[in-house]
């Protein structure tokens, strides 16, 4: 065993069983410091401290990223284990094969100036340092960054209704191509029910209530989301058109998805679709409604919402 004392804090280094052990303990007082190295001595020799070279900090980013979300998987939902996957990989393309101790402030500041070049928006890179704070919360070396890096400024959008124009304008363009059938329907369905995109996404046919010409939200981005909806007669004529479309593709069982998945031309009922981001990208600015977020939908829909019966109605 040693100790050193670097600056006005005592550091010691040690071996159990071949394993080199290296640490700071954190106090100037040498008494002290004597107390803690055996303290510490024990619990390597127990295996409750990790050696140097399994140190997750010695870990290159890659490494370490992997390791510290596969932790916490347990605890996330899989929407988020796949969208912190999403986000590591322009860390990944910068960070990879760096260790994580090795990374610094300025290594940090030449990523983010690099990313906002690239035209990437500053909520989505203050998303993607999010993920990266967290993997060197993880190697405890965050404080080293945390009065040096600051999020980026981030406007808020404030939520916008379309004029009659635009909203007929937009109705007769969705119809102009099959590709935006998806985009068409989640988009009238919204319009009409103040769904969110998430809540059409996990609608299934259970949900659906065609005598009493209702939608019951059971699974929402907040408790307060679960409700009944009642369709006015856009809304019905949309679920009439989805209905038709799943009878075609055998998909109208009482758990089959609404909007089903789709991949390689083949419908899935068994699964939700995942997204019509592309199709709502390229049909807003066919309409010559570019900024027209799809949560801006739900601005128009004005009429009662039933609060959600406490046993569901299948």
């Amino acid at each position: 065993m040693a100790l050193v004392k670097r600056g006005k804090t005592w550091h010691t280094h040690f071996f159990v069983d071949g394993q080199r052990f290296r640490q700071s303990l954190g106090t100037s007082d040498w008494r002290e410091a004597q107390k803690k190295e055996k303290q510490l001595v024990a619990q390597a020799s127990q295996g409750k401290v990790a050696p140097l070279n399994q140190q997750f900090s010695k870990l290159s980013f890659d490494e370490a990223a992997d390791k510290n979300l596969a932790e916490r998987s347990a605890h996330l939902a899989a929407r988020s284990v796949q969208t912190e996957r999403e986000r590591l990989k322009p860390l990944g393309a910068v960070f990879g094969s760096t260790k994580v101790n090795r990374i610094t402030v300025e290594m940090v500041r030449i990523y983010m100036a690099g990313r906002s070049a690239a035209g990437v928006a500053n909520k989505t890179i203050n998303l993607e340092l999010g993920v990266l704070r967290g993997v060197m919360k993880r190697a405890k070396l965050w404080h080293l960054f945390a009065d040096e890096i600051k999020p980026l400024p981030v406007h808020n959008q404030i939520g916008r209704a379309m004029t009659l124009d635009e909203k007929l304008r937009l109705a007769k363009t969705a119809a102009i191509k099959p590709e935006w059938q998806n985009a068409r329907w989640a988009m009238m369905l919204s319009l009409n029910t103040t769904m969110r995109a998430c809540e059409i996404k996990a609608l299934r046919w259970y949900d659906v209530d065609f005598l009493a010409e209702t939608i019951t939200i059971r699974k929402s981005k907040t408790p307060a989301g679960h409700r009944i909806i009642p369709l006015n007669e856009d809304a019905r004529v949309v679920m009439r058109e989805l209905y038709r479309r799943a009878s075609v593709i055998g998909g109208t069982q009482p758990d089959h998805y609404v909007f089903p998945a789709r991949e390689n031309g083949r419908f899935d009922p068994t699964a939700p679709q995942k997204s019509w981001r592309s199709a709502w990208r390229s049909l807003r600015k066919a309409a010559g409604i570019p900024a027209l977020r799809f949560h801006d939908l739900r601005q128009h829909a004005d009429f009662l919402i039933m609060p959600t019966p406490t046993c569901p109605v299948f």
